[in-house]
């Protein structure tokens, strides 16, 4: 009796040294290594053929840890710089950080104890602050680089660089001789918690603040010309009633506003809601306030509020007379009385609206929002805790108080110390925005915004902001270089000023601001008169330092180019950093610092929730890619994974992130990986040069996979040009699993295993495998940037390049682009879903075990697709080199029999039907072959191996 062979040595079996499991946090790593070693991105960023892209790296703040915003901007720019790269270009990514301002001065402070604040000095805050903000630049400049993104890491800007703050001095000093930036007193944001001015980008507006709003009378004394008949009837029990929702700005009010094109009525009161008999509203909020004062207010009188003007009335706490003025279109009917409260000490358009008519700028407040003696009995009260309380209570006692109630709205906190601001007038430094307005807004439209709705809201904003305050009550930060002469308060600020302090800080810093004597800071020609000048003690407002960035990045690198290419930051930058440098650039340059601008939204956890640690659910960057304590719970992922997450959202809305997406993301990751395992298990004795088979001899399965390679690799392209990445997400997703996985080495796996190693059948599909190993590497590097590393690595042949990022991008093979090769295979692919779907059923059945125990019986009802399939069977036709391209193969079963009669199909038990074909399953014929599992008639036939079919007879011999 014949021993029967073992034939699992025979069999073609893939081999690689390229794990399955990714071991991201050893192996991405020592890829990073690689990179750093061989000077990939330097090499590449210098000399690459292609024009220089620049994208410019707005500056996070150096105070925290990395969060998960950090890591969604950085990665979304290294796509677009990897991708760059890849296409030839040279780049320019220097990362920037901001240095300056409260976030850092804080963090000092809480950092120390309260007798060591009381004895610091400008000067050891500044040395304090420059420490911390190095030390946390350093550790976030670690985490970006464990992302993998590259850069300029060895020479990074920051704000705090001697060079980088004279050359924002210099913006400043072209923006003052413009006649754009001024010293004014007039109200800014104030915040008495951090006791400094704000920018509007320093704010935020929490849900469910409340202010008890008030609705009081002030006596009118005495009507204008205009109106005097009309009015004299009801005096002296005439009332204009306001409504505020800061009775705090009650002492500071001057004088009380209506809009000239409201009809306003004199009304009659029987219910002593106040003093007054007759109150002055709007005519149209007459029915509305007689229901919020629980009484019948009865019109006697109508006129328009242009009659109003001049009017004089009584301050009701005050022994002062005000008049009633005309304001704009912020005075409507939507809320209130139609008359408005004017304090120009406490408000923009009462500022505005004061300046027109001449008005005292009264803002009786102090740094820490307590009033002064200007506040006569209210001084000593601090206006966000007692003032209101005292200031109702004193209406209520001169029965001016009509009624009081709370009232929920949106209030400006500072976005640091979450605490209430206040609109308080102090003399404080402006940007003119007004003088170049007009310019800004052609600038805006010159950019292109991604998403295109970006264009509205930077519009829109830059369209309604007043002038910019840009100076801070602060130590740490850019000083606003100027000298006060000690009598008349005269500023100092000339050509020859700037450019002797440029100088000092350019070789020393702005610690030298507070190092220096005045003598010292002063040019030569202006020593003499040293003593009658004293330094400016304000800062320059941290957006004017990041907004700046375009002067000492950009404009003094002599290899650089204006405007940058891309600026990318999240959404809220159309009010920060986007329009800080928009403003700088347009006023000293006459351009936009941009030619696109990419916003991307906010980061919430899978809820939709945004991230707190009162909610316990903040999820870090580092938490991902290295794991919590226990690994089960958190698993360590990678940077890849989190790289792959950035490519899977739709950035141009907010995102959500959490265990189970991330998880998800990870499966994703891993059949990407095991794809790739697959093809370089499978090449591994495959050299190019040598084995690779020519497109025209490459049977027309292979011809299909190069197609659909060609379309994917189109399809990636067009992501990264338009920076829809969730399309790359999509596609390369549907590439490995559908096409890859499911489809073509499915079917492939015969081929590769069974035939002779140097067979043709083998050959070509290997041919396909090394053309999708280099492509799918290549598309995925601007993303998945550690794995293509990875693969490339473990090429089993030699390549020309030493890392995937030296080829190029994927060659474009627009010759594979053939409509009806595409059409016919997506039908086959059809037919093998729904043969699929009826080998399951038969296979629950227990009628067949493997799909390869089967024989299809096939009907095509079209002519054209049969003829079409009938070259890949037997019964019609002489295969070239017999087996490379015959249906059961495609069908991943022994046998297929296409039939031209219905009932041989119609009598099976399983079976399917479409508008294309009828299908069914039976037994497959024969034996089952030892090597190959295929079921054949011929199995038997061989004496000397009669437990295999032909075929593997064949292949043996190395014929097959």
């Amino acid at each position: 009796m014949t021993e029967q062979k073992n034939y699992k040595n025979t069999v073609n079996l893939p081999q690689t040294n390229f794990n399955m499991r990714a071991n991201a946090v050893s192996r991405e790593p020592e890829l990073q290594q690689f990179w750093t070693k061989h000077k990939v991105y330097e090499e590449l960023s210098e000399e690459n053929p292609e024009e220089l892209f620049i994208l410019h790296d707005g500056p996070p703040y150096a105070n925290g840890s990395l969060h998960m915003g950090h890591a969604l901007n950085k990665i979304l720019k290294d796509f677009i710089n990897k991708y760059k790269l890849l296409k030839g270009n040279k780049i320019s990514y220097t990362p920037g950080w901001d240095c300056h301002g409260l976030p850092i001065e804080l963090k000092v402070l809480q950092s120390i104890s309260s007798k060591e604040r009381q004895n610091l000095s400008p000067l050891q805050l500044r040395y304090k602050a420059r420490e911390f903000a190095l030390k946390t630049q350093e550790k976030q400049a670690e985490s970006f680089q464990r992302l993998g993104v590259w850069g300029d890491w060895h020479k990074p800007y920051l704000t705090m660089i001697p060079e980088y703050e004279a050359a924002q001095i210099g913006v400043f000093w072209n923006m003052f001789k413009k006649g754009y930036i001024y010293r004014g007193l007039k109200p800014v944001h104030w915040s008495p918690s951090s006791q400094t001015a704000l920018a509007e980008a320093e704010l935020e507006y929490p849900e469910g603040h409340v202010s008890r709003s008030i609705y009081t009378a002030f006596p009118i004394i005495h009507a204008s010309e205009e109106i005097e008949n009309i009015l004299q009837n009801f005096l002296p029990s005439l009332g204009a009633v306001i409504w505020t929702t800061t009775p705090w700005t009650i002492p500071a009010n001057l004088a009380v506003a209506v809009n000239p094109d409201i009809k306003y009525s004199v009304v009659e009161q029987t219910t002593n809601l106040c003093k007054y008999r007759y109150l002055v509203v709007a005519e149209d909020l007459v029915d509305k306030l007689s229901q919020m004062f629980e009484t019948s207010l009865k019109v006697r009188a109508t006129f328009l509020g242009s009659m109003l003007e001049n009017t004089t009335y009584r301050h009701s706490l005050f022994d002062r007379e005000c008049k009633i003025v005309i304001g704009g279109d912020y005075i409507n009917t939507s809320s209130g009385t139609g008359l408005v409260h004017t304090a120009p000490g406490h408000g923009q358009e009462d500022y505005l609206v004061g300046q027109r008519y001449g008005l005292e700028i009264l803002s009786p407040v102090d740094n820490k929002g307590v009033f002064t003696e200007e506040a006569g009995p209210f001084a000593g009260l601090n206006v966000l805790k007692d003032a209101n309380e005292v200031i109702i209570s004193k209406l209520k006692e001169e029965k001016v108080l009509i009624k009081e109630e709370l009232y929920e709205h949106k209030y400006p906190y500072d976005w640091r110390t979450k605490k209430p601001t206040i609109f308080r007038a102090t003399e404080q430094w402006f940007a003119s925005v007004e003088g170049f307005r007009t310019y800004a807004i052609d600038a805006i439209k010159t950019v292109n915004w991604i998403p295109s709705q970006g264009i509205n809201r930077i519009t829109s904003m830059v369209n309604d902001r007043s002038d910019w305050c840009i100076s801070r009550q602060r130590s740490w930060g850019v000083p606003i270089p100027v000298f006060y002469d000690q009598e008349t308060n005269e500023v100092l600020l000339t050509q020859e000023t700037i450019e002797h302090i440029q100088k000092i800080i350019a070789e020393r810093g702005t610690d030298a601001w507070w190092e220096m004597s005045v003598k010292e800071l002063l040019p030569e020609g202006k020593r003499q008169d040293h003593h009658r000048y004293r330094k400016g003690t304000d800062t320059m407002d941290v957006w004017f330092d990041s907004g700046s960035s375009w002067a000492s990045v950009i404009k003094q690198n002599s290899k650089s180019k204006y405007p940058v290419d891309m600026y990318l930051e999240g959404s809220d930058q159309h009010r920060g950093w986007f329009q800080s440098s928009l403003l700088t650039s347009v006023a000293v340059n006459g351009v936009a610092p941009y030619k696109t601008v990419l916003t991307h939204g906010f980061v919430l956890d899978q809820k939709g929730r945004k991230m707190s640690k009162s909610l316990g659910n903040v999820i870090s960057p580092d938490l991902i890619i290295n794991g919590g304590n226990n690994k089960k719970k958190e698993p360590a992922y990678g940077a890849d994974v989190l790289r792959l997450w950035v490519s899977s959202v739709d950035y141009s809305s907010d995102v959500l992130v959490g265990e189970t997406i991330i998880k998800q993301v990870s499966d994703v990751y891993r059949k990407i990986r095991n794809t790739a395992r697959f093809l370089l298990g499978n090449l591994h004795d495959f050299e190019p040069k040598k084995h690779t088979v020519s497109y025209a001899e490459l049977p027309e399965l292979d011809r299909y996979m190069l197609n659909r390679i060609a379309e994917v690799s189109k399809e990636v392209t067009d992501a990264f040009e338009t920076y829809h990445f969730s399309n790359f997400y999509q596609a390369i997703q549907n590439f490995c699993i559908v096409d890859l996985s499911n489809f073509y080495l499915d079917i492939a796996k015969d081929r590769l295993y069974i035939s002779s190693p140097n067979s043709f059948r083998r050959r070509s599909c290997q041919t396909v495998l090394f053309l999708a190993i280099e492509s799918l590497s290549k598309m995925i590097a601007p993303v998945l940037c550690h794995m293509a590393e990875d693969i490339w690595q473990f090429l089993p042949y030699e390549s020309s390049n030493n890392s995937v990022f030296e080829g190029g991008w994927v060659r474009e093979m627009e010759e594979l682009n053939q409509i009806e090769l595409k059409t016919f295979w997506m039908n086959l692919r059809m037919i093998r879903n729904d043969i699929n779907n009826v080998l399951e059923l038969a296979r629950q059945k227990k009628v067949i075990g493997s799909s390869l125990d089967a024989k299809i019986i096939l009907h095509i009802k079209d002519s054209n697709f049969k003829q079409q399939l009938m070259k890949f069977d037997s019964q019609y036709t002489s295969l070239k080199d017999n087996y490379v391209d015959e249906l059961r193969y495609f069908f991943l079963v022994s046998q297929v029999e296409l039939v031209e009669n219905l009932d041989q199909i119609e009598s099976l038990e399983y079976q399917s039907e479409s508008e294309l074909f009828h299908i069914g399953v039976v037994k497959a014929e024969g034996e089952k072959c030892d090597r190959c599992w295929n079921y054949s008639t011929t199995v038997g036939s061989f004496i000397d191996d009669p437990t295999i079919c032909d075929r593997c007879h064949s292949a043996l011999s190395g014929r097959f």
